[in-house]
């Protein structure tokens, strides 16, 4: 599956390029936001700004990932505007939050197995591959046969901090292990309501799967570094701005449909958001501090 692979990578790093864009405990949400609204406040603590320098590691086999995307970004930049006595209320508009790929390294070797786990592989990944930087962000991007502790069930990627300062990211791959759960709209969902699938719109199920799943961890990232930013619930199980949101993608959204999404005429597959070279992504809602409503790109 090295072509698959080599999708992965490339819809991740043109995801990133357009973006320029207390440890996580591994309890899935049973939070429906078709059902319930959330209270996302800020318990504060503060939010990551400015330049965020990321390192990516590549995790086993050859794994490689890659709208309007500047609106969406612009609804988490708004975060900042949001916490309380923030020195830039009131301004017209949020300072920017730029995206850079500081480093990427691949360990094609299974270092520390093929089953992640928070306590222990995890923070381990992360400080042989930053050399403890506190200024990199890792984001672990796993190949189809690592099993990461904590996913697909309830969220398909996780964050958490390492040694209470620096944050991460961990994006498990559902090809095999569990698309009925992390493959959705693009695979049929193992529980609720059997509605609509859609084709993937890179026509690759993994890859553009894994990038709904980034977008949603860097998002709830972003707004929650250190557990102690914007969530609803409670600290041991935060609920972010992008899980608040989770399975919706376009507005008229229902428990089996995700919402009015534009089709590709040529390969059938599902989009709201461009990005670079024409790429197309399918990129979930997120809750808006502004209008305290999960907001889409259509």
């Amino acid at each position: 599956m090295a072509s698959s692979s080599l999708s992965i990578r490339l819809l991740s790093l043109a995801l990133f390029l357009f973006l320029l864009f207390t440890p996580s405990l591994s309890h899935g949400h049973s939070y429906d936001p078709f059902k319930s609204k959330p209270v996302i406040t800020h318990h504060g603590g503060p939010l990551l700004t400015g330049t965020l320098n990321l390192a990516l590691i590549w995790y086993g086999g050859r794994t490689n990932l890659q709208p309007q995307v500047s609106s969406w970004w612009q609804v988490v930049e708004s975060y900042q505007s949001a916490v309380p006595r923030a020195a830039h209320h009131g301004r017209h508009r949020d300072p920017k939050i730029i995206v850079n790929v500081a480093k990427q390294v691949a360990d094609r070797s299974y270092k520390y197995g093929k089953i992640l786990t928070s306590v222990d592989f995890i923070p381990k990944l992360v400080h042989d591959y930053t050399n403890e930087d506190p200024r990199l962000i890792p984001i672990i991007v796993t190949a189809r046969d690592v099993t990461v502790q904590g996913l697909c069930s309830g969220k398909c990627a996780d964050h958490g901090v390492v040694d209470n300062k620096q944050p991460y990211i961990i994006v498990g791959n559902p090809e095999t292990e569990c698309p009925g759960a992390c493959g959705w709209p693009f695979h049929e969902a193992d529980d609720g309501p059997k509605g609509m699938v859609l084709q993937p719109p890179n026509l690759n199920l993994a890859a553009d799967a894994m990038v709904i799943a980034l977008a949603t961890a860097l998002a709830d990232k972003v707004t929650n570094p250190l557990n102690t930013g914007f969530y609803h619930g409670n600290q041991m199980n935060p609920l972010g701005p992008g899980l608040a949101c989770k399975g919706i993608f376009g507005g008229g959204a229902f428990p089996g449909n995700p919402g009015n999404v534009h089709i590709d005429p040529t390969t059938g597959g599902g989009f709201n958001a461009h990005g670079n070279k024409g790429k197309k992504f399918l990129l979930p809602a997120i809750w808006n501090p502004r209008t305290s409503s999960c907001w889409t790109l259509m």
